[in-house]
């Protein structure tokens, strides 16, 4: 997810204590007391070293729910969302956490926004809240001393490119690094392991026979749709599903395409992600609008699903996305 759904809007948090994170294991570094004061993560290929934080600041839905969902509302100074997020924030398990913790912006997130809030850590995407050209990026934040971890599900389009996870194993790596940074492993541990079985519960629903059903996500665009490559969660939402998303082999994130691919793949089911900017009934009146579409069997056949904004973003509500596709595919004989 190098680019939120949202084509010129959001994505995850950034800030956090010590540099970057996501990664592999964590290593626990001796502390006096019974907790330890550092530990050490790899995130987008680098060792992290950083205290515990305090004050975090979180950019969208992807950071915040990780974060809502590990029980670390009482450990955020704030955190930032585009407005388009706001039906994601309603449709949201973690509600009350929202109203709890302050909405720090309604728009991207900016160094100002983190220093003026005296955040010490922040929790956000490479180019979907990290961004070299906006001067936000986790070097700059360190030299005003505001450590940073970077979701995995980026980092492959992130300094050495050679961090490459796919997006529901960044999700739980994620959740897992987390949990060591802020000292709740065990909570993250329950929290990975209900999610692996759900996935897995979800798998022996797969149809026994036949391909996969092909699935197109659109998100928003005219002239070009704005898509899911395999690097974006939506792709391992419709894996887990059943289905193959038509665009699963291109090398990006969230990345837009030409109208002729999606008439040439043929999708059977397509995908609408839901948010404030463009109502999801718009969007299919647009699809249905479009004379080359009208042979395309999803189309055709009338069939869309409309999933959250939160559903399709790196964060832990890919797999509830997942079983809705599931039994949607499913109840299309697919």
């Amino acid at each position: 997810m190098t680019r939120p759904p949202f084509p010129r809007a959001l994505t995850a948090g950034l800030l956090a204590t010590g540099l970057l994170l996501t990664g592999c294991g964590a290593e626990v570094e001796p502390a006096a007391g019974s907790k330890p004061d550092t530990v050490t993560v790899s995130n987008c290929g680098k060792d992290v070293t950083y205290a515990r934080p305090e004050r975090a600041v979180a950019y969208d839905v992807s950071g915040a729910e990780k974060m809502f969902a590990l029980g670390l509302a009482d450990r955020m100074r704030g955190y930032v969302m585009n407005k388009l997020g706001d039906p994601a924030i309603k449709g949201s398990p973690w509600r009350r956490d929202y109203k709890k913790v302050e909405r720090l912006g309604t728009e991207r997130i900016t160094r100002e926004i983190v220093v003026d809030a005296d955040a010490d850590w922040v929790l956000a995407g490479w180019n979907s809240g990290f961004s070299e050209e906006r001067g936000v990026t986790p070097a700059l934040l360190d030299k005003v001393g505001v450590d940073s971890y970077l979701h995995t599900e980026t980092c492959w389009d992130y300094g050495d490119k050679s961090v490459d996870v796919p997006p529901l194993e960044a999700l739980y790596t994620d959740l897992d690094n987390l949990g060591r940074i802020f000292g709740v492993e065990k909570r993250a541990r329950e929290l990975v392991t209900g999610l692996r079985g759900r996935v897995a519960a979800l798998k022996k629903t797969w149809p026994q026979k036949g391909d996969p059903a092909k699935v197109f996500v659109y998100d928003s665009g005219t002239d070009q749709p704005f898509t899911a490559g395999r690097h974006a969660a939506p792709n391992d939402i419709i894996t887990a599903a059943g289905g193959r998303n038509i665009f699963g082999g291109l090398d990006k994130g969230w990345t837009t395409v030409g109208w002729e691919p999606v008439i040439k793949a043929r999708p059977e089911v397509i995908v609408i992600v839901d948010y404030a900017d463009q109502p999801a009934a718009q969007k299919i009146a647009h699809l249905k609008s479009r004379p080359a579409l009208k042979s395309v069997p999803a189309v055709k056949n009338n069939r869309f699903l409309v999933l959250s904004y939160g559903d399709v973003v790196s964060g832990p509500r890919n797999v509830a996305g997942a079983e809705k596709l599931g039994r949607y595919l499913r109840s299309a004989g697919r």
